[in-house]
């Protein structure tokens, strides 16, 4: 499936970029309106998501805070879920993230628009 292949290629590009500090590849994944969500970051947020956007992720990943997060290991697997004409769903685990991520086809290919996350064990706080 051609759609899958072009999704799987997205998502690593975010979170290999990430974990590289290759803020180009992360631009080229993320869509210009993305919610990023963390869940469980701050249990003092009582309930509260938060928002991370796309301009944030590119300027944190070139300033190498997904560096900061690597591990040894860093095992990113994704499965796309399901994609439906220009839309699509994909989770993504890895030795530090788990993410649920939504994705949108656009003319300059496909684009990560929402995503919810959590830290692994022992990465809970991490961003």
């Amino acid at each position: 499936m051609e759609a899958a292949r072009a999704i799987e290629r997205t998502l690593l590009d975010y979170f290999e970029g990430w974990f590289d500090g290759d803020a180009a590849r992360m631009k080229r994944a993320l869509h210009p309106e993305l919610a990023k969500r963390p869940r469980g970051v701050d249990p003092s947020l009582a309930g509260r998501l938060g928002t991370i956007t796309a301009q944030e992720m590119i300027e944190a990943t070139a300033a190498g805070v997904g560096k900061t997060r690597d591990v040894p290991d860093r095992r990113i697997e994704v499965d796309v879920v399901d994609v439906f004409g220009d839309i699509g769903s994909a989770t993504v685990r890895s030795a530090v993230y788990y993410e649920y991520v939504h994705l949108a086809r656009t003319r300059d290919g496909w684009k990560i628009v929402n995503t919810l996350w959590q830290g692994m064990k022992g990465h809970e706080q991490s961003t």
